[in-house]
Formats: structure tokens, C-alpha cells, sequence
């Protein structure tokens, strides 16, 4: 299954959601930002000035061939990314095969092959105010930016991109999640969902 929305919307809690639902130990989980391509090679402003928020900042051969061993029911290595360094850390881990695969990320339903492999789509759809203040409260908190560079970054690339790429996917999405993980209904119709699909396997 595949849970897109822009930075901010609360798909991280869905994720957490569905690993209630059905036991984290039936999940194989692939955050998508684990898989931006690798810019280690690159200064450290030059990695900075990247646009993260585009399609092409992922590395999506390698996160295609992860996908494909997971459905063959082999484990893969799954690549970290340091949100600090801008780039991808050298340890991986390893993520092993499960009968419920997510892969989560602004872009999980953007790239058409990744997206015919997905049973079920989810699309949690936040109000852009309420995105950007937890995006701004994370990024200061937990990636050590400033105020400043989070609302420049926000101004000059997330929110075209949002608009351009992560937003027009909504109309792929089988179940549309307005609030994400506050909205209590959307998350009992998406347990239901779940627990007949784990319960045919």
C-alpha cells in the first residue's frame, strides 16, 4: 500500500495506524525519503540547495528493485538518509518481507509502475497552514534549521512542488484521509480495509 500527502499532512500517524491494526510485525515499511538519490560526493551547500520536493531527488531504480525483492519475499537494505548532512548515512537496515509492504512518502502514488503495484492507495489531504506549522516545529526541532531557511525552503521549492507533483496525486488515491490521523472515521473505514486483506492472505 502506498500513504502520499504533502510534508506535514500526518502520514507518518497513519503509518503508525496501520501498524496497530495489524502488528508492526506484518509490516514491511519503506519510508520514501530513505531513498533520496546519493549525494555524498557533493559540498555540503550544494547538497543544501537541493530540491527534495521534486521527483527526480529520489532514487527510484533502487527503490523499485527493493520493492520487486520484497514481493518475491527476499529482505533488502534499505539505504538511511541524514535529514542533517543532506545525504544518505553509511549503515542501512535491513527490512524484511511482510504480508503488508508500505512505502510512505510526499510521492508514494507519483511514479505509475510503483503505483500498479500498490493494492490499496492512501492520500491523507491536511490544510496547508496546518502542514506548514509542523513541518516549520519539526524541522527546527529535530534537522537543527532556522526558522528562516525553513520558510525560504517552503516558499521557494515545497510548496511549488506540492502544488506541481504531490497534490495532483490525490486523484490516484482509493481512500482519501482528510486530517490524517486525527480523523477517527477515515482510520476505522482503513482498519477495516486492512484486516480483510490480512485476514485473505
Amino acid at each position: 500500500m502506498g500513504v502520499a500527502g504533502g510534508s506535514g499532512s500526518g502520514k507518518t500517524t497513519v503509518v503508525e495506524r496501520v501498524k496497530a491494526i495489524v502488528g508492526g510485525e506484518n509490516v514491511a515499511f519503506l519510508p520514501m525519503d530513505n531513498y533520496y538519490k546519493d549525494l555524498s560526493h557533493l559540498p555540503f551547500e550544494e547538497r543544501a540547495r537541493t530540491n527534495y520536493d521534486h521527483p527526480d531527488a529520489y532514487d527510484l531504480p533502487l527503490l523499485k528493485a527493493h520493492l520487486n525483492e520484497l514481493f518475491a519475499g527476499r529482505p533488502v537494505e534499505m539505504p538511511l538518509y541524514s535529514f542533517t548532512e543532506h545525504a544518505r548515512k553509511e549503515e542501512t537496515q535491513r527490512v524484511y518481507p511482510a504480508p503488508v509492504i508500505v512505502l510512505e512518502g510526499i510521492l508514494a502514488l507519483y511514479d505509475p509502475e510503483i503505483r500498479e503495484r500498490m493494492d490499496l492507495k492512501i492520500y491523507v489531504d491536511t490544510d496547508p497552514d496546518l502542514r506548514f506549522i509542523r513541518r516549520l516545529e519539526r524541522d527546527v526541532r529535530e534537522r537543527g534549521r532556522s526558522v528562516a531557511s525553513v520558510i525560504a525552503q517552503y516558499l521557494n521549492t515545497v510548496r511549488p512542488m506540492h502544488l506541481a507533483f504531490v497534490e495532483p496525486t490525490k486523484r490516484f488515491a482509493d481512500l482519501i484521509l482528510p486530517e490524517g490521523g486525527m480523523n477517527t472515521a477515515a482510520l476505522e473505514v482503513l482498519a477495516s480495509r486492512l484486516k480483510a486483506a490480512t485476514e485473505a492472505v
